[in-house]
């Protein structure tokens, strides 16, 4: 199996370690990583997320990022529109399209401790693609 990766470059320093995780448990799962796609934040993920399943040779994508909470509730916009669209392009497709983000409504600290849930994402792609062939 062959699987993208769009990583949010917004809380770099979690979202990276959470793509070293993606990756050693893509390997640990016989799936192949072929393209790695950095986004400038979750809410930009839906481009990037298209383009990797208009790939023939893509069969699931990963998406991986942290929601964190500030002083309104733009984390809540970003999370709802980010994983509907998320959702909405797995179901066009036909292809399994893992929702790795954290949040909304998370501290920083928070985000630091769910960071291994990006392996939960690769899983659910590979399971998936594997369920539905």
């Amino acid at each position: 199996m062959k699987i993208g990766i769009v990583v949010s470059e917004f809380h770099y320093d979690i979202t990276m370690m959470m793509l070293e995780r993606a990756k050693e448990h893509a390997k640990f799962l016989d799936a192949e990583v072929t393209d790695v796609v950095q986004v400038p934040g979750v809410f930009d993920m839906p481009l990037a997320v298209r383009k990797l399943l208009e790939k023939d040779a893509i069969d699931g994508v990963v998406t991986l990022g942290a929601v964190i909470e500030g002083e309104t509730e733009h984390d809540d916009v970003v999370m709802g529109q980010a994983s509907r669209k998320i959702t909405d392009l797995a179901v066009e497709f036909g292809k399994p399209v893992g929702l790795g983000i954290t949040g909304p409504g998370m501290s920083r600290l928070q985000a630091e401790k769910r960071i291994e849930r990006a392996k939960a994402a690769v899983e659910s792609v590979v399971k998936m693609h594997d369920r539905l062939k």
